[in-house]
């Protein structure tokens, strides 16, 4: 399992949550939503210190990451990250 951050994911992290070298942004299952493996979870996403890392990815000396409690989450599949260019908010997609 990866996390794919693409430029334009990168660019809104900065512009919008102004994240700095040596951030770490968590991505985790959170209760309440849908999501294409679970339903009643959704994909939750903060600015928040790991604590058992379980997948990371390092862009531009942010840390990208998942606990591995919320492996499960993802069903084995990496997550992308892009930027919904209508809307301008960050866009999940999950592939194997």
């Amino acid at each position: 399992m990866n996390i794919v951050i693409t430029d334009a994911a990168m660019n809104w992290f900065i512009e919008e949550m102004e994240v700095e070298q040596g951030d770490y942004i968590r991505f985790y299952a959170r209760y309440g939503g849908t999501s294409p493996f679970h339903e009643g979870f959704s994909l939750g996403m903060n600015r928040e210190q790991p604590h058992e890392i379980g997948v990371e990815t390092e862009k531009n000396d942010i840390h990208f990451y998942i606990e591995k409690s919320d492996e499960w989450f993802f069903n084995d599949h990496d997550l992308h990250v892009a930027v919904n260019q209508q809307t301008d908010e960050l866009l999940y997609e999950y592939k194997k």
